[in-house]
């Protein structure tokens, strides 16, 4: 696969970081620069039509990221590592798991779609489906899922980037991919160490959906909620969320 992953860090401890829908390997926000780069190494991995790899062409499946994703691990030389994933990348980390359970050695999904997918009211798909012409549904939709409470410079901000660092054909077929895409019955029961980040003022996936998802899926699953969050707690709350996740991943790691 093409070298276009963002590399962070020279620690021993490897970590694979996938975005969400809105997201590319280089639209983490200021949580980047709280990351633990002499205890961990991260690759942020784009996806197909996404940042770097704009124009490459699909498919645009969580199965394809899962097969990326597994190529970029066999490029670095990572046999084994961590998984985390913000919203879509929730669910396509839990692909990773299912096509190579003994290469993940834990899994943190940041307001996560679960492996059963999201349902959608025929209303809420006709919303988020324009989403891929349309600059104000993105807007919309970014500000729905942190609350309606957050300032418009940062939402114009977010679509902006958006706009910039995906092709409208990928972003349209990745939300067929990350909202019906199920496979509940490949990672149900795995007993893994897994960290789930809600966040507080996320009206999707927040801490319900966790719980009726996620951690019915994960025997070991532990949930944490994010205050003052919604659906990007690493643009919300960023000092927090390296925080977090970092303690769990040196927990499970050292055990």
């Amino acid at each position: 696969m093409p070298n276009t992953a963002q590399i962070i860090g020279s620690g021993p401890n490897k970590v694979i970081c996938l975005n969400g829908w809105f997201g590319h390997a280089r639209g983490w926000g200021p949580l980047m620069h709280s990351l633990d780069t002499q205890h961990f190494s991260y690759a942020f991995m784009d996806y197909r039509g996404y940042g770097a790899r704009r124009g490459s062409g699909g498919p645009y499946t969580v199965a394809q990221i899962a097969h990326d994703t597994l190529a970029l691990a066999d490029h670095l030389r990572w046999q084994r590592f961590s998984l985390v994933g913000h919203s879509m990348g929730g669910g396509a980390i839990q692909h990773v798991l299912a096509d190579a359970p003994e290469r993940v050695q834990a899994l943190v999904g940041i307001t996560p779609v679960p492996a059963s997918g999201v349902p959608f009211d025929e209303a809420s798909w006709a919303f988020f489906s324009s989403a891929a012409n349309d600059p104000a549904a993105r807007r919309g939709i970014i500000d729905l899922t942190t609350g309606s409470r957050l300032t418009g410079v940062w939402l114009e901000a977010m679509v902006k980037s958006s706009l910039t660092h995906s092709d409208v054909e990928a972003f349209d077929a990745y939300l067929t991919a990350w909202a019906k895409t199920a496979f509940v019955e490949r990672i149900q029961g795995k007993t893994l160490p897994v960290l789930v980040v809600a966040g507080e003022h996320d009206p999707a996936l927040g801490a319900e959906t966790c719980k009726a998802t996620w951690l019915q899926h994960y025997p070991n699953a532990r949930l944490e909620v994010m205050a003052n969050a919604g659906h990007y707690p690493m643009d919300e709350t960023p000092v927090a969320l390296a925080t977090v996740m970092e303690k769990f991943l040196r927990e499970v790691l050292a055990a």
